[in-house]
């Protein structure tokens, strides 16, 4: 075992230790006690069996079950310690304000107050309850986001022209064939112009997504389905035999693709046309900053296109509008990506509040963006990775309608 499993698991007993108080403040039962050890002891074997001694290193639903359950039973914890370590620092005050103040010879704590040990466990209680309805429910409550976005250079043709967009699909770590089916199906009455995935079909291998292809068949749209790759799409979180093995799984996702009827675009673009008019869809292979792969090249995908044409661009790492898109003089007037998830978990409440961890990470996270006159949409994600579930970053389909500024519907 390695240094930081121990470090880990160290940790983990400490915190379980000190979080026990609460129960035992609260209660006297040996029946609680003795279940509070069996749930830490199962948890904590789980987690090391599947993510320290198991060879199997692809992120399968198996291990992310398991990791659901360590964050169910371990944030709750986390708050208990928190809340009671804060109890604990008034107890010292007390403590040496008495022995100093009261004259008094020995140093005494005060113990432990009932009422802020239960008030602790009721407020852990709450991310307890979250994080397995995120898991039961929340990883296939499907939203549909519509946005109105106005551009002055929009072709007069595509005034009204809608969008539906895809991301991050994750199609390994789905379990339920209705709950996928329904969101597909929601997808296709959205009626949209065009559907556009923007990458990660898949969390390790393209055998992933042989069970879901039916499924994701039957999204149809007037002018087609178009595709993109993200970062898990190439399998480079896989522990490949050969670099062959590797390759033929890349090929194996882009023919599976194009069988269920979409256009997978390589730093490539296609033309779509309307009443004489066209605007520029443009797909860049991933590219995103710190440790993810770069494959995308912008100026081989945009080979062709002009400064004046209207351009959509499909980038699945929104890191790459940052750095490289938002400010080029070629004017990508709307950029379509994904990847954050919105860190599964968060608040979003429209018009009042839109917070997750993950804005720590990503300046552009989640929804619409705008500068320079020119916008991003960060999809929230279809599917889930990690923490099987989501609470309150729910999985997302978003429609977007393009409007010409200044002209009447």
């Amino acid at each position: 075992m390695t240094l930081r499993w121990v470090i880990f698991i160290s940790i983990y007993i400490l915190v379980d230790i000190y979080a026990f108080q609460a129960i035992k403040t609260v209660t006297r039962s040996y029946w609680v006690y003795g279940l509070w050890v069996l749930i830490s002891l199962l948890v904590l074997g789980a987690l090391i069996y599947q993510l320290g001694i198991s060879s199997d290193r692809l992120i399968g639903v198996e291990k992310m079950y398991v990791f659901g359950f360590f964050l169910v039973v371990f944030v709750p914890k986390l708050i208990l310690v928190i809340l009671m370590f804060g109890e604990d620092i008034i107890r010292l005050f007390v403590g040496l304000f008495t022995k100093i103040g009261g004259g008094s010879e020995a140093f005494h704590l005060p113990s432990r107050r009932k009422f802020v040990s239960t008030l602790a466990l009721g407020i852990a209680a709450i991310p307890f309850a979250s994080l397995l309805y995120g898991m039961y429910k929340g990883k296939y409550n499907y939203k549909v986001l519509k946005y109105a976005l106005e551009f002055d250079d929009l072709p007069d043709a595509f005034h009204g022209y809608t969008i539906t967009q895809l991301s991050d699909i994750h199609s390994g770590s789905f379990n339920d064939e209705e709950k996928v089916a329904y969101a597909v199906n929601l997808a296709n009455e959205q009626k949209s112009d065009v559907i556009l995935f923007t990458g990660d079909l898949v969390n390790n291998v393209a055998d992933e997504m042989n069970r879901w292809k039916k499924t994701f068949s039957t999204l149809k749209a007037k002018d087609g389905v178009f595709s993109v790759l993200g970062n898990h799409d190439y399998g480079d979180y896989v522990s490949w035999e050969t670099e062959t093995a590797k390759n033929e799984n890349l090929s194996q996702l882009k023919a599976l693709q194009k069988e269920i009827g979409w256009d997978l675009l390589l730093n490539e673009n296609r033309t779509l046309t309307r009443d004489g008019e066209k605007i520029k869809l443009i797909g860049v292979e991933n590219w995103g900053e710190g440790g993810f792969k770069k494959a995308g090249d912008l100026n081989k995908a945009s080979e062709g296109v002009t400064k004046e044409d209207f351009k959509i661009l499909m980038s699945h790492d929104p890191s790459h509008w940052k750095a490289q898109v938002k400010e080029d003089d070629r004017n990508y007037q709307l950029t379509l990506s994904g990847h954050t998830h919105g860190m599964q978990f968060g608040i979003d409440i429209p018009g009042w509040i839109k917070w997750s961890p993950v804005k720590y990470r990503y300046e552009n996270w989640a929804g619409i963006y705008e500068e320079f006159g020119r916008y991003i949409n960060v999809n929230r994600g279809f599917g889930f990775l990690g923490y099987p579930g989501r609470v309150g970053m729910w999985p997302e389909i978003t429609v977007i309608q393009l409007k010409k500024r200044g002209k009447d519907a």
